[in-house]
C-alpha cells in the first residue's frame, strides 16, 4: 500500500516529505480527492549523468551562459 497526502499537506511540510522519499518512500499526492501525481524515489536506472558542469567551472555554470551557446 502507498502512502497517501494532500497537496496542502506536502506544500507544509515538504522537506519532512523529501527527507523520508530520499530514504525509499513513495507517496500518492491528492487535491480534493483526486489522485495528481505519485512522489518516488530516484533510481540509478532512471537517472544518468551526461555532464558534470562543477568539473568546468566552480559552482557550476549559469544557465544563461549554457544557453548563449547552444
Amino acid at each position: 500500500m502507498q502512502n497517501i497526502i494532500t497537496l496542502k499537506d506536502l506544500r507544509e511540510k515538504m522537506p519532512v516529505y523529501a527527507r523520508l522519499v530520499q530514504k525509499g518512500q513513495a507517496f500518492i499526492v491528492f487535491k480534493r480527492s483526486h489522485p495528481l501525481f505519485r512522489i518516488t524515489p530516484l533510481t540509478d536506472e532512471a537517472w544518468e549523468e551526461l555532464i558534470d558542469f562543477t568539473k568546468i567551472k566552480r559552482g557550476g555554470v549559469e544557465i544563461d551562459e549554457l544557453l548563449a551557446r547552444l
